[in-house]
């Protein structure tokens, strides 16, 4: 699978509800080195419920400017969150399945749970 194939590819709760498109994916490096690096292991999926377009890095806590535009991209992907690639049932047919006691996280780097 290509990340390509992934963005902006529709997500469906466990009960066939559309809940957003996937805007990105979220990766983490460990595991033993493979040569200089820790190998890249896919962690989640970065869900939003109004567009398939990406945060550009703005939703990092870190990222403020230029204002307008962090504000701008805040705004558009409220309600936006992360789902662990272990509570993904299927990628298939053009879309994305969650599985039923899937677990949406924050997409900021801290970690919190969101309500569903």
């Amino acid at each position: 699978m290509i990340l390509s194939d992934l963005l902006d590819t529709p997500v469906t709760d466990a009960d066939g509800t559309r809940v957003g498109y996937v805007i990105d994916v979220r990766f983490v490096l460990d595991g033993p080195p493979d040569g200089l690096l820790a190998a890249p292991r896919l962690h989640g999926l970065l869900v939003s419920p109004r567009t398939g377009t990406s945060f550009l890095g703005y939703e990092r806590s870190g990222v403020r400017s230029p204002a307008f535009l962090a504000r701008w991209f805040a705004w558009r992907h409220r309600g936006t969150f992360l789902v662990h690639w272990t509570d993904v049932a299927s990628v298939a047919d053009g879309r994305v399945d969650l599985a039923a006691d899937h677990r949406r996280w924050s997409p900021t780097l801290t970690g919190s749970t969101t309500e569903r």
